[in-house]
């Protein structure tokens, strides 16, 4: 179809962080199409240098208010890896437990308040507190169980203060963790149930459209990996952790203040989606069934689907944390001292899934524990790539609709990735070439 589009969204909403949405048609011949990251540098790597051991996690917490537990954790794993640290099966089952949190509490809110307005074609969540008063409150009820989970184990929700390099400064106590087990099973597992049944009565909002990508995440031989693993690429299979750079590759473009990333094609998607298509066999039984009543099937090729995957991934934490509660409980609560007795002093390389994808840290200490260098790769950086060739398939296939409903189609598939911008933004130096 020959025709001329001029799109600008300015500040896309119902992001973290300011991306504006570019795409210009010309004749019929697509000439631009992309997510613009006009976000200033953030330089987080350069803040750690110089820095103790003790210092590392606080501080990349602070990258993000929403990923601060991914952050803190990755850090944690990556200064143990550097300076030999060992910890304990009890630090580690804790700290599985945060993730599950962390991944239910965001996946609920971009599900809920970022995706779920799009579905029923309202601007934000506002709206829907008098036209669906039941499903905001079932929402805020899950974020809500979800924070008490940090707040319990790690001392507060948002910018941790118990965890530490070699374990925990605290040990929740065992009537704690039974009652967080007993509003999962009574408030968080019905709630969930209910949730699955939102998504698919929504489930004809979502766009049908399809384009296959390349798919990376953690991967583990015994668990669906969001703790830890190594790296598996849906193309090339398992990559050690050690050798993410070879896979993140990461390039400038000059309409990005955040680097791009790409590795075996032009781009790759990380995040819940994901995840699924790679690991989606060692979910819990009930979040398989999950999937498979919302219509989510591997491999799913559809952006779109990344806010169903979550729902789905939300579920499997709600009930794998009610595993983890009966493990701590069984094992016996042990007050134990973080392991803080470096073995040596040299890098170390961690990664985690945090709720938008696969994250990336590396530190190297000098012989006192201070961080010589530093350098940390975000989902959200990562994803840019596949927006923006997403985005270039997209266009031509809806061009016959009109510009208001090319502009929403497109601002629900940078918002199904769940970006968060201003993490992604932590580049050094950049050199503009117009």
């Amino acid at each position: 179809m020959s025709r001329d589009l001029n799109i600008k969204v300015h500040h896309l909403t119902r992001v973290e962080g300011h991306g504006n949405i570019v795409v210009n048609m010309k004749d019929g011949i697509l000439e631009t199409a992309h997510l613009s990251i006009v976000e200033p540098p953030r330089f987080f790597e350069a803040m750690m240098k110089g820095r103790s051991f003790h210092e590392a996690a606080i501080i990349t917490s602070r990258i993000c208010g929403i990923c601060s537990l991914g952050h803190q954790l990755t850090s944690l794993v990556t200064t143990e890896a550097a300076l030999g640290l060992e910890i304990s099966e009890q630090t580690v089952l804790l700290r599985k437990l945060l993730v599950h949190g962390a991944t239910l509490q965001s996946n609920i809110l971009h599900a809920y308040f970022l995706a779920a307005p799009d579905f029923l074609k309202v601007g934000s969540v506002f709206p829907l507190i008098a036209t669906h008063p039941d499903v905001v409150l079932r929402a805020l009820r899950m974020k809500r169980l979800a924070n008490d989970i940090g707040d319990i184990v790690s001392g507060r929700a948002v910018h941790p203060i118990t965890p530490v390099p070699g374990g925990f400064t605290r040990i929740p106590e065992k009537a704690e963790l039974l009652e967080i087990k007993r509003r999962l099973l009574e408030e968080g597992l019905p709630d969930g149930l209910e949730t699955i049944e939102t998504m698919k009565a929504l489930a004809g909002a979502i766009p049908q459209f399809e384009r296959e990508t390349e798919y990376i995440s953690l991967k583990h031989k015994d668990e669906y990996a969001l703790y830890e693993g190594d790296i598996f690429s849906s193309d090339t299979g398992l990559i050690p952790v050690e050798n993410y750079l070879d896979v993140t590759n990461e390039f400038v473009v000059n309409h990005s203040t955040s680097k791009h990333a790409k590795y075996n094609r032009n781009s790759y998607l990380v995040g819940a989606l994901a995840r699924w298509n790679n690991n989606h066999s060692q979910l819990i039984e009930e979040a398989q069934a999950a999937a498979e009543a919302m219509g989510l099937k591997p491999m799913c090729f559809n952006p779109y689907m990344n806010t169903i995957a979550q729902v789905v991934e939300a579920v499997h934490c709600i009930l794998d944390s009610v595993r983890i509660i009966d493990k701590l409980i069984e094992n016996g609560l042990k007050n134990e001292k973080p392991n803080q007795t470096p073995t040596r002093y040299g890098r170390g390389i961690g990664s985690n899934e945090v709720p938008r994808g696969i994250l990336f840290h590396d530190y190297t200490y000098d012989n006192k524990g201070n961080i010589i260098k530093a350098n940390c790769i975000i989902p959200t950086g990562q994803n840019l790539a596949n927006i923006d060739d997403d985005m270039q398939k997209l266009v031509p296939e809806i061009i016959t609709k009109s510009k208001e409903e090319i502009t929403l189609d497109l601002e629900m598939l940078v918002r199904a990735y769940d970006p968060c911008i201003s993490c992604s933004v932590h580049m050094l130096e950049v050199d503009f070439i117009e």
